[in-house]
């Protein structure tokens, strides 16, 4: 996902998939310990994901202000 396809969302859909985010981290940080993970670098992946919707949001609220 983008930063523009990012900035296109509601800040609703932008709360909803930083939490369907962390989700998927969490499972794939607990497959990680368990041995089971394919990809480790999805979690990265997610982790920036992650960072750049939360300051997509911070900056939405800056520029409210």
């Amino acid at each position: 996902m983008t930063n523009q396809e990012i900035r296109k969302l509601s800040d609703e859909e932008l709360i909803a998939k930083i939490e369907e985010s962390k989700a998927e981290l969490f499972n794939l940080k607990f497959s990680q310990a368990t041995g089971n993970l394919e990809k480790p670098s999805r979690i990265r992946e997610l982790r920036k994901l992650v960072a750049r919707m939360k300051t997509i949001l911070r900056e939405r609220e800056l520029s409210e202000k």
